[in-house]
């Protein structure tokens, strides 16, 4: 199948059009697993989740199992979920504690650094049989930035930090919210949604859809007297998009209804009003007013390609998409909060992620049901293009329009036509 015809992007015309075949195809899916999923750094969990020696948690990445763990040295690793014996699950525990991990087909085990610690009947291996050989693998590349945790299937691959670019800047402010650091709290959301990934990357950096998807959110956010949200989205202060280079982008705009870590709202209550102002003093202080201003009076919806979404609204969640085939996603979020924060306004950051975007909340079900609407739609093979040309003809987009979602699909284009992915280059402006 070749892609380059399955993509329109004629900035002269201000058209961009997308052949909906990218999104059920098999054989897409598979291109995409061997061209991105294969070569890109790709999110497995923060440094807090594995604070202690010995602890774990199972993740999947790009199709692998993994065990991401933090070693009784301190040390932080990535292990393949496989034993080197016939292959079984070394650990079938989704989180946990051990000095010691243990395959329960043979009993083969291995302590925390991998090494091949136990082997039961091993006089019957003859002289060459070598532990060192048989310890548990790990991906090519492993490497963090401020406490998240990457890997990469492919050694060629550049390092982090230049992979993460200018998106880096945005990680910067989540973290510098904290005084003490951010933690993960217990816990997840895990989901799934049969329609393809690709949806997810657009739905989550989408402003255009939420009066219309979200209505019931907007209504119910209204009747508590915070109507911020409740206005149209061409009233609010305009909001900024930025191509972050490598496919990475982010959505920012004002707070919605308040922002725990130093805008107080209405929302958190007045016995939270002091508590908040103390904390924007602190951050003033550290940083200064305009650094300040980023932390605490701008909520972003930041993309690191290709399937790390990072929504820091009221709360900061940490959303990650598993693609399954074409038509299938696994999606996972943490919630990201900073160690010092307590009581009743670690409440409400928790109440209103839930509220807005927990499983049973007013945006995660809509958005699911938007989406399985869209795979089920373009069935109808008939209707070949999807539009995503809003704004185009704009020097500024703005959050409404969807140039955050063509740089994701420059990006995706670039990775998908060249074998080599030095030859990738980030998607231009507009």
């Amino acid at each position: 199948m070749n892609v380059n015809e399955l993509i329109v992007d004629n900035r002269e015309r201000g058209v961009f059009r997308v052949h909906r075949s990218l999104m059920r195809s098999t054989e897409v899916f598979k291109q995409e697993q061997a061209r991105i999923f294969n070569r890109c750094w790709l999110y497995v969990g923060h440094e807090s989740e594995v604070e202690t020696a010995g602890d774990f948690r199972r993740r999947t990445v790009a199709g692998r199992p993994l065990i991401f763990n933090r070693g009784t040295d301190d040390v932080v690793r990535v292990f393949l979920n496989s034993c080197p014996h016939r292959g079984s699950l070394v650990c079938r525990e989704y989180e946990g504690n051990t000095r010691t991990l243990r395959c329960f087909y043979h009993g083969w085990s291995f302590n925390t650094k991998g090494q091949l610690v136990g082997v039961p009947g091993e006089d019957a291996y003859g002289p060459n049989f070598d532990r060192d050989e048989l310890e548990l693998k790990q991906p090519p590349k492993i490497d963090s930035y401020r406490g998240f945790y990457f890997v990469s299937f492919d050694p060629r691959v550049e390092d982090l930090v230049t992979y993460l670019g200018n998106a880096k800047p945005y990680l910067d402010l989540i973290v510098d919210q904290a005084e003490e650091g951010m933690k993960v709290i217990s816990g997840s959301t895990k989901y799934r949604i049969k329609a393809n990934w690709k949806m997810l990357v657009e739905n989550s950096l989408d402003s255009y859809h939420l009066n219309s998807t979200h209505q019931t959110y907007v209504k119910y956010v209204t009747e508590f007297g915070t109507d911020d949200i409740g206005s149209s989205l061409e009233s609010r202060p305009p909001g900024v998009v930025r191509a972050l280079g490598n496919g990475h982008c982010v959505v920012e705009n004002a707070p919605v209804n308040g922002r725990p870590v130093a805008h107080w709202h209405p929302i958190f209550g007045e016995s939270a009003r002091d508590e908040i102002a103390r904390v924007r003093q602190r951050l003033q202080a550290k940083y200064g007013e305009e650094r300040t201003r980023l932390i605490a009076d701008t909520s972003r919806n930041l993309l690191i390609y290709p399937n790390l979404l990072i929504l820091d609204f009221v709360a900061v969640s940490i959303r990650s998409i598993e693609p399954l085939n074409a038509n299938s996603m696994d999606v996972t979020a943490w919630q990201l909060v900073p160690r010092e924060e307590s009581g009743d306004r670690l409440k409400v950051r928790l109440s209103s992620y839930l509220t807005f975007l927990g499983p049973g909340g007013f945006a995660t079900p809509d958005d699911v049901e938007a989406l399985e609407s869209c795979q089920a739609g373009i069935s109808a093979i008939e209707v070949a293009w999807s539009d995503v040309s809003r704004g185009m003809h704009k020097r500024a987009p703005a959050t409404t329009d969807e140039l955050q979602m063509r740089t994701f699909w420059r990006q995706w284009l670039a990775q998908m036509q060249f074998e080599d992915m030095s030859h990738a280059q980030s998607g231009r402006r507009n």
